[in-house]
């Protein structure tokens, strides 16, 4: 039996299919004399969630790092919204219900809010609701952990899998897993991206499969229950194949990013956090291309402070020992909204006020980070890129703020390092400019996604666009190899930082460009290295 879906993560797994169980929270409606011992029952309840949460958190830092973790504080403080509260809170007074049924009530009632949001973004926290509901409802009736009873490693089944269940998972007992709902951008597929486990999304699966062999190609996005011989023959070719070149990716470890004529090529790695340092060395990246800053500003409830960005910043160069780190100011706006910036709503936010505008519109944020950026460079190799630029103007305010802000540093007796500066080409208006500002910067990093983004005109977090959007539509290469020859004409070295910068059929074309540095996902560090040591430009 074939059935298809979609893929979260590329690869192959083959064993058993486990149908995972959540736990039954059948809730019923029960009348109460004493509210306020309800009202007891119900806060300790949120307490004990909120301590399993942060266990979890400190398990997933650990495992995933804190980018990925960070939805286990943000479900932390979903717990503590008053509204959420006093929703709970009010109908065991007026109605004298139980509380299990006002959690259940109220949780179901935030997520259909958040799910008729306009925002993508806001409708996955309609998830989350449900997720921190059901986790206090499993408190207040003493249930144990869901899971699945295993003892062999199995492919997960699953209506959907909360993030708190995902991380709770073995490991080791873990091949796959496959989903009859959830998305490419929820949290959940975030992190099996993150943990390198091969994972579908959309499969309408039966409940009788449970326990019979399944095969999940994470490449194509299928499932197969009870293939034949030729099917599983094929596949164990196929997983052969895999482990093989994942073997031999290791032992380029170590080796020179250069092509076999000679041209060596910076080989750099995005990051979202701190804790994604490791994986970063762990790849043998020769730094980082692409630290996104926004993290700090997603992660917090309020805006980070100097310090706290200072910390976090210097905790990243210091472990990359003199190695280059590209750190990009705060790109927030669009589909990265955070509640205390107060942006109004927008119609069309991918192409209104955010990255740079806010930076420019509100300078005591811009110059926040700017200090922590620099303060941060006396401890290493750093780099500042801002996103979303479209004019020449726009840079020179950018450096004039610059000047003021290491002018204010030594004037209070901080130190600070040799700071590149550079843009991100993502808009065709950038793009149509890009000799003038390589006048005025030391690098441009070409960030894809947004570049193919506006070129087409789609959307790209409109699903129902996939079909027309292209990045390898002839007008977005076009847009990159404009970008490489103005980028040298002015002065500037070039880098591509987006999603393409990882697409090792298109790593000759871009070399054959006079791209000069490519940054990639960790886990894509030494798949692309092979690509340029593959390549012959003189051939």
């Amino acid at each position: 039996m074939k059935m298809e879906g979609k893929s979260v993560f590329g690869g192959v797994a083959m064993g058993r299919l486990s149908i995972y169980k959540k736990n039954d929270q059948l809730v019923k409606r029960i009348k109460v004399t004493d509210t306020d011992a309800e009202i007891q029952r119900y806060n300790e309840a949120t307490e004990k969630a909120k301590q399993q949460l942060a266990a979890l958190y400190e398990k997933a830092s650990k495992e995933v790092g804190e980018s990925s973790a960070a939805i286990f504080e943000v479900h932390q403080m979903m717990l503590d919204d008053l509204d959420y509260q006093e929703s709970v809170v009010n109908m065991i007074q007026t109605q004298n219900v139980n509380a299990e049924y006002a959690v259940a009530v109220t949780g179901d009632n935030f997520s259909e809010i958040f799910a008729a949001m306009d925002d993508e973004y806001m409708k996955a926290r309609a998830a989350d609701v449900k997720d921190i509901s059901n986790r206090v409802i499993s408190v207040l009736q003493g249930a144990e952990d869901a899971g699945f009873d295993s003892s062999e490693p199995v492919i997960l089944v699953a209506e959907d899998l909360a993030p708190s269940e995902t991380v709770q998972l073995d490991k080791s007992l873990l091949l796959s897993f496959v989903t009859r709902y959830g998305s490419t951008n929820s949290h959940t597929a975030i992190l099996a991206r993150t943990m390198n486990i091969p994972a579908l999304i959309g499969v309408d699966y039966s409940e009788d499969i449970d326990g019979h062999f399944g095969i999940v190609d994470g490449f194509e996005g299928v499932l197969y229950v009870d293939p034949d011989e030729e099917i599983i023959e094929q596949y164990k070719k196929k997983q052969e194949e895999q482990e093989e070149k994942a073997r031999l990716l290791q032992e380029l470890k170590g080796q020179p990013t250069v092509t076999k004529d000679g041209r060596e090529i910076k080989l750099y790695a995005n990051i979202g956090g701190v804790g994604d340092v490791p994986s970063v060395l762990q790849n043998d990246a020769a730094g980082i291309g692409l630290f996104r800053s926004e993290f700090l500003y997603l992660e917090s409830d309020t805006f980070p402070s100097e310090e706290d960005q200072f910390n976090a910043y210097r905790s990243v160069v210091q472990t990359m020992a003199g190695k280059k780190v590209i750190i990009r100011t705060l790109d927030i706006g669009a589909d990265k909204q955070v509640d205390y910036f107060n942006l109004d709503k927008e119609d069309n936010p991918a192409m209104g006020y955010r990255a740079i505008r806010i930076c420019l519109e509100q300078p005591d944020i811009f110059k926040t980070q700017l200090r922590a950026l620099y303060r941060a460079s006396y401890y290493g190799n750093i780099a500042i890129m801002f996103p979303m630029i479209i004019s020449v103007e726009e840079v020179r305010r950018i450096k004039e703020t610059v000047e003021e802000v290491k002018k204010e540093l030594s004037d209070q007796g901080f130190a600070y390092g040799d700071v590149e500066l550079g843009v991100m080409i993502e808009t065709p208006a950038a793009v149509w400019i890009t000799e003038e500002l390589g006048k005025e910067v030391d690098f441009f990093s070409i960030g894809t996604n947004d570049l193919t983004q506006y070129t087409l005109a789609i959307d790209r977090q409109n699903p129902r666009l996939d079909s027309f959007y292209d990045a390898h539509h002839p007008a977005v290469l076009r847009a990159i190899q404009m970008t490489v020859e103005n980028g040298h004409k002015g002065g500037a070295w070039v880098g591509i930082c987006g999603e393409l910068g990882a697409d090792t059929s298109l790593t000759e074309t871009f070399l054959r460009m006079g791209v000069d540095e490519l940054s990639v996902s960790p886990s894509r560090i030494l798949a692309v290295r092979a690509a340029v040591r593959d390549c012959d430009l003189k051939g």
